[in-house]
Order: structure tokens, then C-alpha cells, then sequence
């Protein structure tokens, strides 16, 4: 591929991802979150990576943080560390009633929302589709307050306490979508939860299905109700669970990681219930194969989730890291392009 030759590609309206993920018949599959810059790249790469400008993203994102434990006054002085288990927030259950008492209120902080509706002016202006939201929703936060090893043996000991925390969390994201909903008014809500590991989920189902399924239920209800689409991100093994996510709402899945779930299985099983933001794997198919390699890893991608009426996006599946070749990186999102094209021309 001569990449001087190569054409600038324009973002899609903003409808034509709305068609992908309500299976309207897009006319390309969309790229989100595709250029995702992980640790190290901008350092080994620099000023390179404004060569991959041309290749569009056909979605915006604005980050809202909904809970700052640092910022929250607790009287035992917490302070979150840079990883989920450096620095548990609530390191024993009886600190939980001033830990939900002195939760935020979305309602007395008008400039994260003012910041966020400026942004989404700017989108709306250029017709892109707008994802607004955070990153960790009912795994991945209380994780980070309590540490992996606490948190799975609460699941068993301390059932209550975790129910207290889902529920003040709910709460907490209700009210932060309803403002998001209102001054905001984005196409998507984005959020994450590693539900999975490498062969398989990081609880049984059941226990999934008891303590963390009725607050997605509640969260894809509120979406619901104001037409906001279920975007969500979970590395790991989700297979046993996707039933579940989809029957609590969840519109959108990310990213049917490459050697936990089996890409076929899942395409067949669930390509009827929920559209799939497909990652292209950046442990291995990106960081090993050659350029032809990565071509054909994504063609593969898109015919095994490209349906008829679409429901399909492609992604990154985390974030791309240093010590990925940068021809890779061009021939993944160069082909994404071309062939998502493509691909939708033959249901024309």
C-alpha cells in the first residue's frame, strides 16, 4: 500500500452510527476508540502518530469523573494510589456510612457539566456521534475501594455491605447521567467493568447475577429512558455473561477480547441481542504479525461480526502500547477503513 496515496478519511455522520448499533444498514463500519494510544507509544512515537490523523474516529468521547475519593473529606484522610489495590479507600465496612454520606452531589458542581456541554456543542456542530461517561461503573470501582482480594471474599462474607455500596454507588450514577442526560445530551453513555480474566469471568455467573446484574439493570433503564445507548468495556473471558449484559441493557460490547471468547461463537450467539465494538488484539496480532497479518485480522473481524444491518464498530482492544510496530498500527486502521467499506457494500 503506498500510504503517501492514501485518502483522508472523513468522520461518519453522526446518524450512520446510530443506524450501526440500532442495525439500520450503515454504509461503513465505524471506527471507536481505534486510535488508543496506550502506555509508552506517544513516548516511542512522538510527533510520528499525527500521521495517523487521516484515518478517522467516527466517535467523540468526554470523560466525566463521578467520584473522587480524594476530594471527598473522608476523616481518615483516603487517599486512592495509581492502581485499583495500592491504596485501599475503605479498608474496614464500618467506615462505609461517611463513605456514602459523603458522596458527591452532581447538583453543586456546575462546571464539569458547563465544560462537558461546550464539547458536546462543538460535536454536534461537526455531526459526530457523542459517547459521555467514565471509566469503572459496579466491578471495577468497588475494587478500587476495597482491593480485588477483600472485594471477592466480601462477595461471600459481606453481602450486605457490598449491596449498601452497589446501591449509593446507583444512586451516585443516576444522578450523574440524568445531568449528563440534560446539559450534555450525548448519543451514548461509555463505561467499564473488567468482568473477565484471561480464561474466564473473575466471579461464577450466579455470583455475577446476584450482586452486580440488578445495578446494570438499573443503569440500562435509566439509558433507556433517555435514549441514550449502553456502551460498555470488559476485558477478560464475558462469555457466560453476555446474555446477562444484554438483558440489562447493554447495546454495545467491548471488545470480545482475542484468545479468551471465541469471536465466531459469540458473533452467532449474540450478534442478534447487541452490537460488538470489536478490538483488534494488541497483545498479540498487533505486536507480532506483519502488516499483511493485521490486514487480515481485521478482515476476519468484519466478516465475523458485520451483519446485513450492521452491528458492527471496530476498535482497539485496550490500549495499543510501545514496541508495536507503526507500520502495524497504519495497516490496521488504513484496512479497518477500506475493507469496513467494502464489506458494507456487499449488503447494499
Amino acid at each position: 500500500m503506498a500510504y503517501k496515496d492514501a485518502v483522508r478519511w472523513q468522520p461518519l455522520p453522526r446518524e450512520e452510527v446510530v443506524k450501526t448499533i440500532e442495525r439500520r444498514k450503515p454504509s461503513r463500519v465505524p471506527l471507536a476508540f481505534a486510535k488508543w494510544w496506550g502506555e509508552g507509544l506517544h513516548e516511542q512515537y512522538g510527533k510520528r502518530l499525527q500521521e495517523l490523523d487521516r484515518f478517522t474516529e467516527d466517535t467523540a468521547f468526554i470523560h466525566i469523573c463521578p467520584l473522587d475519593v480524594n476530594g471527598m473529606g473522608l476523616s481518615w484522610q483516603a487517599r486512592a494510589g495509581a492502581g485499583h489495590d495500592s491504596n485501599v479507600v475503605i479498608d474496614d465496612w464500618s467506615k462505609l456510612d461517611e463513605f456514602i454520606d459523603k458522596l458527591p452531589d452532581p447538583d453543586r458542581d456546575d462546571e464539569p457539566f458547563e465544560i462537558a456541554a461546550g464539547m458536546a456543542e462543538d460535536c454536534r456542530k461537526q455531526d459526530r456521534y457523542l459517547l459521555c461517561g467514565w471509566w469503572s461503573l459496579f466491578f471495577e470501582k468497588p475494587w478500587s475501594l476495597r482491593g480485588m482480594e477483600n472485594l471477592l471474599l466480601d462477595y461471600y462474607v459481606e453481602p450486605e455491605c457490598v449491596h449498601r455500596l452497589h446501591d449509593a454507588l446507583a444512586d451516585l450514577y443516576r444522578r450523574y447521567i440524568d445531568r449528563i442526560a440534560r446539559d450534555v445530551r450525548p448519543d451514548g453513555f461509555w463505561t467499564s467493568d473488567d468482568l473477565g480474566h484471561q480464561t474466564q469471568l473473575m466471579m461464577s455467573p450466579e455470583m455475577f447475577r446476584e450482586m452486580i446484574k440488578p445495578y446494570y439493570e438499573r443503569i440500562g433503564r435509566l439509558l433507556r429512558k433517555h435514549g441514550i445507548h449502553f456502551w460498555l468495556h470488559s476485558c477478560g473471558n464475558n462469555t457466560d455473561i453476555l446474555g446477562d449484559l444484554a438483558d440489562a441493557g447493554v447495546d454495545v460490547f467491548h471488545p470480545v477480547q482475542k484468545h479468551t471468547m471465541d469471536e465466531v461463537a459469540v458473533a452467532r450467539e449474540y450478534g442478534d441481542r447487541m452490537t460488538f465494538l470489536a478490538g483488534i488484539d494488541v497483545q498479540h496480532a498487533l505486536q507480532e504479525k506483519d502488516p499483511d497479518g493485521v490486514r487480515q485480522e481485521v478482515r476476519f473481524l468484519i466478516d465475523t461480526f458485520d451483519r446485513p444491518d450492521g452491528g458492527m464498530c471496530l476498535a482497539a482492544g485496550n490500549g495499543i502500547v510501545s514496541g508495536t510496530p507503526f507500520e502495524n498500527i497504519e495497516a490496521y486502521l488504513d484496512e479497518a477503513l477500506r475493507y469496513g467499506q467494502e464489506h458494507r457494500r456487499r449488503f447494499a
